[in-house]
């Protein structure tokens, strides 16, 4: 590991423990040839995945874009951010522990709108809404309807 201070490749670990969050190790260096200490992080190399957009386009998953849209879905509804966050957890891991690096856009928004659905059926219909893109009432009254037999 290089050192911050003077650039020299050699020095020794003086302690190394785990981060808060548990998803990295820290460990505490001291530079063998000018004595300062510096921190450096160690964390699994993840590999990126990929959405598959309507338009073929792909496009590095943007958990914030995702959220943003549950966000917007249920505002005013009485669903908290730790709600939230669960539910986008429950997605990640539901596409991407497969082997697959690459999902369909209709993937994560079909699984969002399962779950939605069974934590608030309003912010369901408002999400529904923007993803299935209704182009007249008839439609979105076909979705209330659909909801409504099940």
């Amino acid at each position: 590991m290089r050192c911050p201070f003077c650039n020299e490749t050699e020095g020794r670990v003086v302690d190394s423990r785990s981060s808060k969050d548990g998803d990295a190790i820290r460990r505490r260096r001291e530079c063998l040839k000018c004595g300062r200490r510096f921190t450096t992080y160690e964390r699994i190399e993840e590999v990126a995945q990929m959405v598959i957009k309507k338009d073929g386009r792909r496009e590095i998953f943007d958990r914030w874009k995702l959220k943003s849209g549950i966000l917007k879905a249920s505002e005013k509804r009485p669903i908290n951010l730790e709600q939230v966050e669960a539910l986008i957890d429950d997605v990640e891991r539901e596409l991407f522990n497969s082997t697959e690096h690459e999902i369909t856009t209709k993937l994560v928004g079909e699984s969002v709108m399962r779950k939605l659905k069974s934590l608030d059926e309003v912010a369901y219909v408002r999400f529904a809404s923007v993803y299935r893109q209704f182009k007249d009432l008839n439609e979105f009254m076909s979705e209330l309807k659909t909801m409504l037999t099940q």
